[in-house]
Order: structure tokens, then C-alpha cells, then sequence
């Protein structure tokens, strides 16, 4: 009981930065992928190599140590950029997540016959028209299922944000476990993570259905 009475508190706090982590995260790299998926279906050399580039480093290398990069490397430039841990963490998660949505749009536009494109385009439509308004829709019922996936996967990661010194879930469960000698925050924590992803993934399932269906 007194465990609890100590976990509460700062589970509430740590609540708060999964929380704003997560959806700040989400929103923006959900926004900023088209883009970048635009860009690397280009048929211009130069850009589709930069957006190739930037998508393979951020997929080929860990979230902690962009994490660290950002906070702890930035200000060791020749130029420095000292950044705040929550600016650190929002830039680092982003560029991140926005890799992996991209790559996953961009595998859904690929998958989607270029006879659509042909059809926008005898129709007299633009492509970025053609894109947004026949091509995106199907997109976006073909690679659900992916994203939905990632979607799980940056609930799980906001507990990285731990390693910047940041009240989250996991520092919630790690301060109240070193005062008081015992594993059982963690278990409450990895409760409190089961039922978080318990509901989102009724809720995705649920969009999931509906957009298969429209």
C-alpha cells in the first residue's frame, strides 16, 4: 500500500510526458511522412537520395542513441545547439517515427497500380491532386495494419525519454523501486502499459474495420 501510495504521484506526473510524448510524436511524424515519402519517390535524383539517406539513418541506427545525440552531441558541435530535454525528445522521436511512417507509405504507394496515376492523369488532374484524393485513400487502407503497429511500438518507446533524466512511466517506477528496495512498481507500471495498449488496440482494431470497410 505504501508502494502505492509513492507510485501514484509521480505515475500521475510520468503520465503526462508519455502522454504529450506520444501524441506530439504521432501527430507530426503523421503530417511530416507524406513529404518525406513524396520525396523519395521523386523523380529527381538528388532528392529522393536525401530522403533515402535520412530514412536509412534514422532505421539503421537505435532511438536511445538519437536521443543522446541530440541532448548530449548537439552541444559538442563545432557550432553548438544546446536544446532542452523536452525539445531534445520531441525532435529526436519525430525525426524517428517519421523515418518509419515514410517508409511505410511509401511501400503502400508502390503497391498501388499506376494505372490510377494514369487514370488522374487523363482526367486532367495534378499529381499531388491525383495523390491526395484517389491515391492516399488506398494507401491508407493497405498500410493500417503497419502503422497501427508503430503506433504500439512508440507507446513503448516514450520510456526511453527515462535516459535524459525526464519523469515518465518507467522513472516513476525506477524512483519508487530504489526507495524502496522492491520490484513491485515496476509490475504496476507494466500493468499501467498493458492497459494503455489493451485500449489502443481495441480503438485501432475498430478503424482498422471501418476503413477496410469504406
Amino acid at each position: 500500500m505504501e508502494i502505492l501510495q509513492r507510485l501514484i504521484p509521480l505515475l500521475s506526473e510520468g503520465m503526462k510526458t508519455t502522454a504529450s510524448v506520444f501524441a506530439m510524436t504521432l501527430i507530426v511524424s503523421a503530417i511530416l511522412c507524406v513529404p518525406v515519402a513524396w520525396a523519395r519517390l521523386s523523380r529527381h535524383l538528388i532528392i529522393s537520395k536525401i530522403a533515402a539517406v535520412y530514412i536509412y539513418i534514422m532505421r539503421a541506427t537505435p532511438l536511445l542513441l538519437q536521443l543522446m545525440f541530440v541532448f548530449f552531441g548537439l552541444p559538442l558541435l563545432p557550432i553548438p545547439l544546446k536544446l532542452g530535454r523536452f525539445t531534445s525528445i520531441f525532435i529526436a522521436f519525430i525525426l524517428n517515427y517519421t523515418a518509419y511512417f515514410a517508409e511505410i507509405l511509401r511501400g503502400g504507394i508502390q503497391s498501388v497500380d499506376p494505372g490510377q496515376w494514369e487514370a488522374g492523369k487523363v482526367l486532367g488532374l495534378s499529381r499531388p491532386y491525383t495523390f491526395f484524393k484517389v491515391i492516399l485513400p488506398v494507401v491508407i487502407q493497405r498500410s493500417f495494419p503497419a502503422y497501427s503497429n508503430e503506433v504500439i511500438t512508440l507507446v513503448k518507446d516514450t520510456s526511453l525519454v527515462y535516459i535524459l533524466g525526464v519523469m515518465d512511466i518507467l522513472k516513476a517506477a525506477k524512483s519508487v523501486s530504489n526507495t524502496m528496495s522492491s520490484i513491485l512498481p515496476y509490475v504496476y507500471v507494466g500493468v499501467v502499459y498493458l492497459i494503455i495498449v489493451g485500449i489502443l488496440t481495441v480503438i485501432l482494431n475498430k478503424m482498422e474495420r471501418k476503413i477496410q470497410a469504406s
